[in-house]
């Protein structure tokens, strides 16, 4: 299949971790004016899935979320500021147990928080070293799909002061006896994070079960004190299921909420 990528794309391939399970590449869009600009600073999301994003000849069968046209356009129309988005590819047949944070009743997972360490002790200092972006948790996002938006949660629970911006994607609650459910209702308040959450309700065999699900972690979000349509966003996506191109359609309001025009 042929490449699909727009804009001006960098791939670090092969990235070495002391905390990740081998070396994985590392893929980053760059918004239209960084070369033109030289002084700016950017905004930084970084995304897991990484090969996914962009590009049909690397995305799971082919199906990409089209994000880089996404975010040119937006951007070229001033809808969102630029920002430089980075994608973390997976480690394949080690993907699950990277995306979660306990291992379930069969002994399988577990390994997040190692796969946190990767980013923000290994990955993050390279692509603030790399790149010129704005460092502080206000202006540092994190976000996935499916076990993406259940690390993405975990991360940001356990990392507020590096990431400010959440984007959870159909999150997998259901993992491990929906154990971030318990990680959420042991917050003492609201993190200072704004988070967009979402889910399709045509997800899974059971479709009502991953919308209640994740209508409760909603729930808990706000009873924490998160302030839906103010730092707290969502969505329930009619007819959506539970693949790239549903979470590549909701990025575009995703984006407009979390990183609105400065």
């Amino acid at each position: 299949m042929e490449h699909t990528l727009t804009g001006n794309i960098k791939l670090h391939p092969a990235m070495e971790s002391r905390f990740a399970s081998g070396p994985r590449d590392v893929i980053v869009y760059l918004p239209p004016d960084y070369d033109s600009s030289p002084d700016r600073r950017y905004p930084v999301l970084y995304l897991h899935d990484g090969q996914n994003l962009f590009d049909a000849a690397t995305a799971f069968a082919g199906n990409e979320w089209g994000l880089d046209e996404l975010a040119q356009e937006l951007i070229l129309t001033g809808e969102i500021q630029p920002l430089i988005i980075v994608g973390i590819y997976n480690a394949g047949t080690r993907r699950m147990a990277e995306y979660t944070h306990v291992r379930d009743r069969r002994g399988r997972g577990g390994r997040a928080r190692k796969y946190s360490r990767f980013i923000v002790e290994d990955l993050k200092p390279f692509i603030d070293s790399q790149y010129r972006t704005l460092r502080d948790a206000a202006n540092t996002g994190l976000g996935g799909s499916s076990l993406g938006g259940l690390v993405t949660l975990y991360l940001g629970l356990h990392h507020p002061d590096t990431f400010g911006r959440l984007i959870v994607m159909s999150p997998s609650i259901w993992w491990a006896n929906r154990a971030i459910l318990r990680e959420v209702r042991k917050l003492r308040g609201r993190l200072p994070q704004k988070i967009w959450l979402d889910i399709g309700t045509c997800e899974g065999q059971d479709p009502e079960t991953c919308v209640k699900n994740v209508k409760d972690l909603a729930e808990a979000l706000v009873a924490k004190g998160w302030q839906p349509e103010h730092d707290f966003k969502f969505v329930e996506d009619q007819g959506a299921g539970h693949n790239e191109k549903a979470w590549g359609f909701r990025m575009r309001d995703a984006l407009k909420f979390l990183f609105p025009p400065a």
